[in-house]
């Protein structure tokens, strides 16, 4: 495959953005494609069966009409529900989230109290915990917290205010109660409430978010299939929107900066 194809990215909507962004940072002249599901999201209330059949849809829109090298599930409840999968069944490498992101608070938790917060479908699928036990199995206290209502204020840019401090309080009183001291932050949209969150569980909690470490994931399998492009200039940035393209870079803007100018429409009733 020729390694001056494009990064396939995929999230429900907004919060992969921070993937992206990550990556971007780390790897600037790579082409990046991100494909954002606005009009199904947000993935995290929906059945994993569900979500799979929309990541393998996904995918394989980016693999035929982009032909990416390789792809990036940029979502956690994707890549509970579909990653093995999409590894099993596409020929190009896949990175989740999952793994990055429990390796990353295992490895700064000293007491080996850690938290983990996600969305309902996130943290009933066990993904994390599987993951950060396999890590770390010796002498880990695991409390995981389900946070419905975070990614719909992140969707609607209310990042801060007494709403999502209410909300942050109520849900985070678990794991404030655990005395967790590394709390991972199990939804890429979590990452814009970060003040909140911290206020709420104190600042002796460091929180992690995996979407740097996903981007040292990408760089890693990158330079393990050779696929890392030639090019030294800038990267081109796609941006592609199955809901409202005018609302995705509007607020796209303001989570992402000004390189998300604009976004091509994708209408899943026109997919053939």
């Amino acid at each position: 495959m020729p390694s001056n194809q494009p990064i396939g990215i995929f999230d429900s909507g907004f919060g992969g953005l921070t993937v992206a962004r990550a990556i971007i940072d780390l790897l600037p002249s790579e082409d990046i494609v991100y494909f954002g599901d606005t009009s199904r999201y947000p993935y995290g209330p929906q059945p994993l069966e569900e979500v799979k059949s929309y990541s393998q849809q996904i995918s394989d829109y980016l693999i035929a009409e982009h032909n990416v090298k390789m792809i990036v599930i940029a979502c956690n409840t994707a890549s509970a529900a579909a990653e093995g999968d999409l590894r099993n069944s596409k020929e190009i490498p896949i990175v989740g989230v999952i793994t990055p992101g429990a390796q990353a608070v295992a490895e700064v938790s000293s007491t080996k109290r850690i938290g983990v917060i996600g969305t309902v479908g996130t943290i009933n699928s066990q993904a994390y915990d599987k993951a950060i036990k396999g890590i770390s199995p010796e002498n880990i206290e695991l409390v995981s917290v389900a946070c419905p209502g975070f990614v719909e204020f992140v969707e609607r840019g209310e990042f801060e205010g007494e709403q999502v401090r209410i909300l942050a309080d109520r849900l985070l009183a678990p794991v404030i109660q655990a005395d967790v001291d590394a709390l991972l932050l199990g939804c890429t949209h979590y990452p814009y409430l970060a003040r909140a969150i911290g206020e709420s569980v104190g600042e002796g909690v460091v929180l992690v978010s995996s979407a740097d470490e996903t981007a040292f994931a990408v760089a890693k399998s990158l330079r393990a299939k050779d696929l890392e492009t030639t090019n030294i200039n800038q990267g081109n940035r796609t941006f592609i929107s199955s809901g409202d393209v005018s609302w995705f870079a509007e607020q796209g803007q303001k989570l992402f900066g000004p390189e998300l100018e604009k976004a091509i429409p994708h209408n899943w009733s026109k997919t053939s």
